[in-house]
């Protein structure tokens, strides 16, 4: 949480003559579009696993909506899902013991609904309460994996564990359909059982994004490998709160920045054209020792290349719970109507949820 007042230390002048018990320290905040880390393959896969925020959850942590009996019956449905991972035998292995015969009914399991409804609590619960080795990441970290390693070594990487999370999931690219539908089918294959979660349900994957009946095929595919579940709800980040906090003036953001420990400060602009230059398996990386983010002139985004990269990185920052101290405009007006009414209508909706949340914590 951002603080309000400057940061004091004592201070004595050695005779004594004068004293005041605080001054005020200034920092120099960093800048994220100054950054461009480098980030090894093996950081990639230690990595997989649930963000800090969702670090001590449970399924006893997690509070279903009284008036959504979806979300109960979600939570049921995985706690019954943990069990079998943990009463299941391991996978064969080796040699001359072949390879784990693949399972009959689907190896995994599909939560499906909106925005802020509690889906990577659960997932993140699962992965908790499952046996290891496991591994758990968004769609957009997986397929950076696979990038990093080749397809080859990821199938080996991933095929000795036990479980498999894929938060978000989501095709935005032919590229990708194909890509994960063969990672999968490998891995469940395998004997490794997988659980995501997603705004779209498996066979609507795709849609709107680029000629997905072209690929019905591996969409089928991946969807025979789920059995889906439904969670109906409200974006509980805004269950009684207000819209987005009314920005800061371009002083305020500075002088916050100057007093705030392991502050960023960034031009907006700036910050989004230096996005382009930075790979998106990277963002997280570029806000490694950064406990609060600052930006001045956050204006209108209507590149979608652009806005998708503004995505991903409001995720990296939602997960390390940054709150976000800006001037400009509020993030609710961030995305164009035309944008929000296309096919990544959802990714952008739940950026701006999760971009209201960090701004309102930096309110706070």
């Amino acid at each position: 949480m951002i603080r309000s007042l400057p940061r004091r230390v004592p201070f004595t002048t050695v005779s004594g003559a004068f004293h005041a018990d605080a001054i005020t320290v200034t920092t120099t905040p960093v800048a994220l579009s100054a950054r461009k880390p480098v980030v090894p393959a093996e950081r990639l896969v230690a990595e997989m696993v649930p963000p800090p925020r969702f670090a001590g959850v449970s399924f006893g942590s997690y509070l279903p909506d009284p008036t959504q009996p979806s979300q109960q019956q979600a939570v049921a449905v995985l706690e019954e899902f943990a069990a079998a991972l943990n009463t299941a035998e391991a996978p064969r292995r080796g040699w001359f013991r072949g390879r784990a015969k693949a399972p009959t009914g689907p190896a995994g399991v599909y939560l499906d609904g909106g925005y802020g409804v509690g889906k990577t609590h659960l997932l993140a619960s699962l992965w908790h309460a499952a046996p290891g080795p496991k591994a758990f990441g968004t769609f957009v970290e997986l397929t950076n994996l696979v990038g990093a390693l080749g397809f080859q070594q990821a199938v080996r990487t991933l095929s000795g564990h036990k479980l498999l999370c894929i938060d978000e999931f989501e095709l935005d690219d032919p590229g990708d359909t194909v890509l994960v539908s063969t990672l999968l089918s490998r891995l469940v294959e395998a004997g490794v059982k997988l659980a995501a979660t997603s705004n779209t349900l498996p066979e609507k994957l795709g849609e709107g994004r680029f000629a997905a009946t072209d690929f019905l095929r591996e969409i089928q595919g991946l969807s025979a490998h789920f059995r889906t579940v439904r969670i109906d709800g409200q974006d509980y980040r805004h269950r009684g709160l207000p819209a987005a906090p009314a920005p800061y003036t371009d002083e305020q953001v500075a002088e916050r920045a100057a007093t705030a420990p392991g502050a960023s400060l960034d031009d907006f602009p700036a910050l989004l054209a230096h996005l382009s230059a930075v790979h998106p398996s990277r963002y997280g990386a570029m806000l490694d020792d950064v406990h609060a983010v600052f930006l001045r002139g956050v204006v209108p985004v209507d590149d979608q290349s652009t806005a998708l990269r503004l995505v991903v990185l409001a995720d990296r920052m939602y997960d390390r719970e940054l709150p976000i101290t800006a001037s400009g405009i509020p993030f609710d007006q961030v995305f164009s109507a035309e944008m929000l009414a296309g096919g990544y209508r959802k990714k952008y909706l739940r950026a701006v949820s999760r971009l209201v949340a960090l701004a309102r914590d930096s309110a706070k």
